[in-house]
């Protein structure tokens, strides 16, 4: 059955252009079914019945899987199937019918705009770890970025000056982002200051770097954001889609249309709203410059800073 599995693996990254995590996924949910059918004796793909799909439901259930991961593997099932009937290599697919678990809507985890104020404030900024980790987070809540479309910037994706940045996820999408004052701030200095003492001379196109001069991973920048969420006395279960979250509930709280959170977070659907069609960069950039709580205290800044130096 490996055999099969292979060649649905390539012929889903080659057809839908799936990242590698997302294809190693789909292997692994197979490489667990599978398992399990040999388990009952099966030793054929042709073998596989319905009944032994909602068997292995039922286990996952038994062992208190979330109803989100055994509907993943389900759609992971139906997807090769599928692909075996379609290449006539099945008569009929097993998963037909079967009814997938019903979804637990959880609440996102979203931290406070305080607790975002003290996770900002953590990285000693005196280093060149310290100013690229403060760089990162700055940029994350100020975009909404997914961690793998983070370490996924180049430098030439990030303009502090002009205050945008490009950025593409898994699937491709490439989508222009405006950042906040604050962040082009701290990315700014980053890049002129401590990247270069990180890269040692290496010809390194990405952005944000580790401290071998490479570029940093999504599993560097976890262990990263655990550091400072301990320092700053914030609850472990954070996670890098907590800013994210944290990024479109503040927003959402102080006004900005949902419309123009979806257009910067590259949702189709966020919370079950419908779809909406794309905003210009001009009237995201005018909500998001309302709205960032950030980029609203960084314009207090400069008034207070006006009226020091004007006295």
């Amino acid at each position: 059955m490996m055999q099969y599995v292979h060649s649905f693996i390539r012929n889903i990254g080659e057809e839908k252009g799936l990242s590698r995590s997302t294809l190693e996924s789909y292997e692994r949910d197979l490489l667990q079914f599978f398992e399990f059918v040999e388990r009952q004796g099966i030793q054929s793909a042709n073998q596989i019945k319905k009944i032994h799909v909602s068997m292995y439901m039922n286990e996952m259930k038994s062992q208190s899987f979330a109803s989100s991961t055994v509907t993943r593997k389900l759609v992971s099932l139906r997807s090769f199937f599928h692909y075996m009937v379609k290449e006539s290599l099945l008569e009929q697919d097993p998963t037909l019918y079967l009814e997938s678990p019903k979804l637990e809507k959880k609440i996102p985890q979203v931290l406070t705009v305080e607790q975002v104020e003290h996770l900002l404030a953590a990285p000693d900024i005196s280093s060149p770890p310290g100013m690229r980790d403060k760089a990162m987070l700055e940029l994350l809540y100020a975009t909404g970025m997914k961690v793998s479309e983070l370490t996924a910037l180049n430098l030439d994706d990030v303009n502090p000056d002009l205050k945008f940045l490009r950025c593409t996820s898994s699937s491709g999408k490439e989508r222009v982002l405006p950042i906040s004052s604050m962040s082009a701030e701290a990315v700014g200095a980053y890049i002129k200051q401590m990247r270069p003492k990180l890269a040692r001379g290496r010809e390194e196109n990405g952005l944000f770097l580790n401290n071998h001069g490479t570029r940093l991973t999504r599993q560097g920048f976890w262990k990263i954001l655990k550091k400072y969420a301990a320092e700053s006395g914030i609850d472990e279960g954070i996670t890098p889609h907590t800013l994210r979250h944290s990024f479109a509930a503040h927003l959402l709280e102080d006004g900005a249309d949902i419309r123009s959170v979806q257009e910067m977070l590259g949702h189709s659907d966020l919370s079950a709203a419908p779809l909406y069609g794309a905003l210009t960069k001009k009237v995201m950039k005018d909500v998001y410059e309302s709205h960032h709580p950030r980029e609203r205290a960084y314009s207090t800044q400069l008034k207070e800073r006006s009226v020091y130096d004007n006295n």
